[in-house]
Formats: structure tokens, sequence, C-alpha cells
């Protein structure tokens, strides 16, 4: 089974388990996890809800892109549904009525972050690492994601979504993707608690400082660059800064699809005039769908995963020949209609 459903006394266990494949996503695991949602929110001897992910690697990787791809070249009907389940579950993991731990051990990416930055007690260890990485496939940051982003403080987001860099534990409690740091040697006990204490109670018992954050030590920078109001003035301003962190960050914006950079800032400066995250979610179920119908979606997983040449031919090549209309089709209606939640 590619997700255990349990009950261990108070708490409802949810095991993400394809850990050769680090947990990635699939339509049927989508519908699996909210079938048990649905079920225990009805269910008075279910007082918790814990995820977590098989093996030692991580929590989840994502959505299975290789099946993506494959979809997308075939017309993208198969995406556009899982997109649209994905999407409602992750709404309604933040508005669960019970308290909804996720542990987000190990890598912790795209649909990862979706079906567990959401919820109501956000676990991170040492070993975390937290990410919303879809630039660099030709894609835009999504679940829910670009809300995320955005909201972070001052223009951290916007620097992890273009650079599409990872997250320390340290930092994933800074920018908002997590609420507490939990040592791994106390996970197990932390595990055993949850199905015979309240979740908040447990959690903090077991919680402790984390390390600082070297992100949010470089805000100066970063807030200065990226605010920006174009991807070409932030290129700009990294490199004139004289940081050596800001020309790395320069480089790696580089090798980015230009479509889906100027889209990513674009749906992070709309997210940031959301009032739900409903709104955010209808939003990116658009621009998924749009990408769905890209080159630059199709060729970026094909050079990160299927040939793993890392040399994507984007199309358009260049940030100057991405023109607004192009940027604009990307919050077009989506062929399905909307998610209903906006």
């Amino acid at each position: 089974m590619d997700v255990l459903v349990e009950r261990d006394g108070l708490a409802g266990r949810i095991t993400l388990n394809r850990p050769k494949a680090l947990n990635s996503l699939t339509h049927a695991m989508i519908r699996t996890v909210r079938a048990a949602l649905d079920e225990w929110a009805a269910d008075a001897s279910v007082a918790t809800v814990v995820l977590t992910g098989a093996g030692e690697r991580g929590l989840c990787a994502g959505a299975d892109v290789r099946a993506m791809h494959d979809d997308a070249k075939a017309g993208g009907v198969g995406f556009r549904a899982f997109f649209r389940d994905e999407y409602l579950l992750n709404e309604l993991i933040s508005r669960y009525p019970k308290p909804y731990v996720a542990v987000m051990d190990g890598i912790t990416m795209g649909g990862g972050v979706g079906v567990s930055a959401h919820g109501g007690l956000r676990i991170v260890t040492e070993r975390s690492t937290v990410a919303m990485p879809e630039t660099r496939i030709g894609l835009v940051p999504d679940v829910g994601g670009s809300r995320l982003l955005a909201r972070a403080p001052g223009e951290l987001g916007t620097h992890i979504a273009l650079t599409a860099g990872s997250m320390t534990a340290a930092d994933a409690l800074t920018c908002g993707f997590a609420d507490h740091y939990v040592p791994l040697t106390q996970l197990p006990a932390l595990l055993a608690e949850l199905a015979e204490r309240p979740a908040a109670e447990a959690v903090a018992a077991r919680a402790g400082g984390a390390p600082a954050s070297e992100l949010a030590a470089q805000r100066v920078w970063i807030d200065h660059c990226y605010a920006a109001d174009t991807v070409e003035e932030i290129l700009d301003r990294l490199a004139d800064s004289g940081v050596p962190e800001a020309k790395e960050a320069a480089e790696q914006i580089h090798a980015m699809s230009p479509t889906a950079l100027k889209v990513t800032l674009a749906a992070l400066r709309q997210a940031r005039g959301h009032r739900t995250l409903g709104e955010t979610l209808e939003q990116e179920y658009r621009i998924s769908c749009a990408a769905l119908d890209s080159h630059d979606l199709v060729e970026g997983i094909r050079a990160q995963v299927v040939d793993k040449d890392r040399d994507p031919h984007w199309r358009p090549a260049t940030l100057a020949e991405v023109t607004a209309a192009d940027v604009a089709r990307y919050f077009s209606a989506a062929p399905d209609g909307t998610l209903g939640i906006g």
C-alpha cells in the first residue's frame, strides 16, 4: 500500500509509503489521504491526525513528476484532475477540525509541503530540507506554497521561489513553513505520546530550540534585491550588490525557466493580497493547468528527471522574450473551471 492508514490510540496515523520514490505522491495516494481525513473528522475517538513518511530520506519529495511529464505530453487531462484533488486536500488540511501533526523530517518538497505545511502542528528536525523547487522544472510554486512564500518575512520567500532554494529546519521556522523543532532522538517518544495525550502537550514536551537561521541573517541584501518589480531588475540588483551569496543566487536564477520566473514573481505578488488560502489555490490551479500545456514543463522535467542531462532548452529562452501576454496566459481561466474554494 502506498499510504498506510492506521489507528494508534487517540491518533489516526497516515504514513506515505513509497520510500524508494521518496514518498512521491500519486493521485491514488491523494484520494486515500482525503478519505482518511474525511472519516476521522467525524470520528469522536480520533483526537489527533499524524502524518509521516516511510523510510529515512524524507516525508515526501512532491508529485510524481515523471508521470506528470508523460501526462503533459499526452494533453495533461490526468494531472488537471490530480491538481484539483491535491489542492482541495491542501485546503482541507488548513481548516481541519482536529490537530493535524505533520512530521517534516528529511526531504519535504513541493506536494510534500502541501500535505504538511498547512497543518496546525508542523514539525521539523535537524535533517529537514524544505523546498518549493518548481521553477527548476518550468513550473510555479503551488499546493498553497505561493501563499506561504508570499507571507514569509521580507523578501525571503521571493528569494526561495526564484532560486528554487532549500530551507533548513531553522529557515523553515523563520519563513512560516513550520512551527516546532523536535530533535530526531525525540521523535519516537513524541509519536508514542501522540497516541496517549493531547497533541499540543505532546509536541511542546519534546520540542526544543532550533539553530539560528542562516537565511534570516542575509535579509539585508535579500530584502533590497528582491523588492524590485521585475525579475530583470532583481537580477541587476543581485549583480550590483557585491555580496557573494547574491551573485550565486543570480547564477541559480539564470538557470531557471524564464517564463516560470516571471509567472512566479507575479503569482507571489498577487498572493500577498489574497485573504484566504482558497484564493491562492484557485490562482495556482489556473497556473498549473496552463503549465501542463507549456513547452517548459515537459522540457524541464525531461532535463532534470527523465534524461538527467541538466540542460533544459527553455522556450522562450530569455527573460526579454517573455511578454506580458505570455505571463497573463497563466492566470486565465482553467479548462476545468474553478476549485470552488476561492
